[in-house]
């Protein structure tokens, strides 16, 4: 079974269910409606007792970049609010949290943005060398968002959290191991045959053992989880409608560098 839509593909493939991000030529970046279906295809699954494992992943060099600023225009005159986008991104964070079945990420190239989230919010993230993660919202006049910062605070300590969220620089696949923010680290050529022996193993093992040691795994590291996605769409909300933000983005989509205000 496939299902095509703007923005994602979902193959069912067996036991697993495959949802790879199809933007490449905006580096995987994704709109509104991109973020909701990922969400609906994820609980989708989750219900489906069929289903045992979820690989995300995107199409192409890079895993995905976050929300895409491109698309804001027409969603706002949709009538798309910051409120609601904030919503539908916790809801893919808290849909990939809560599932049932383990969910593996793929990484290549770049996890900025909410990307970072969904690249740290699976049970098992596997990247390319070339990979890292990029918390970029303060370039822009933003916060981080989808947890991310809970999440690297969670595993690695507050100082690289706050380093990654308020410097907004690379951190590469490499030190991201070395931190504990991912399982593995593969040249190109081994990532997927290492994602597809762990896919295996988890679509024939015992589905209610990997849900509760996951539920026990998520109760233990990710305490703060739903208290920092509401913090955050508090704050994202309010830097979304500042004069900062709206700099930042048009300098981003100019390629060139933003200037604050004083």
């Amino acid at each position: 079974m496939t299902t095509t839509t703007p923005g994602y593909t979902a193959i069912r493939d067996g036991r697993v269910l495959r949802i790879t991000i199809t933007n490449p030529a905006r580096k995987n970046a994704l709109s509104y409606d991109t973020m909701a279906g990922l969400g609906d295809t994820v609980l989708a699954a989750s219900a489906d007792p069929a289903v045992r494992v979820i690989v995300l992943t995107g199409e192409g060099g890079d895993f995905c970049t976050g929300a895409d600023l491109a698309s804001a225009p027409g969603e706002k005159e949709r009538g798309i609010t910051a409120e609601m986008t904030m919503d539908v991104a916790n809801r893919m964070i808290k849909a990939i949290v809560d599932a049932p079945i383990p969910v593996i990420a793929r990484v290549k190239g770049a996890a900025a943005g909410v990307g970072v989230a969904f690249a740290l919010a699976a049970d098992l993230t596997y990247a390319a060398e070339d990979s890292y993660l990029l918390l970029a919202f303060i370039n822009i006049g933003l916060m981080p968002d989808g947890g991310a910062a809970a999440m690297v605070a969670a595993a690695a300590g507050r100082p690289l959290a706050a380093e990654m969220a308020l410097l907004g620089e690379r951190l590469p696949a490499r030190k991201a191991l070395e931190h504990s923010l991912i399982a593995g680290v593969y040249a190109d050529a081994e990532l997927d045959a290492k994602v597809e022996a762990v896919v295996a193993k988890l679509a024939h093992g015992p589905r209610r053992a990997l849900e509760l040691t996951k539920q026990a795994l998520n109760a233990a590291a990710l305490t703060s989880l739903d208290a920092a996605l509401a913090a955050e769409k508090t704050g994202q909300c309010e830097l979304l409608g500042s004069a900062d933000f709206a700099e930042g983005a048009t300098a981003m989509l100019q390629k060139r560098k933003a200037v604050f205000a004083e």
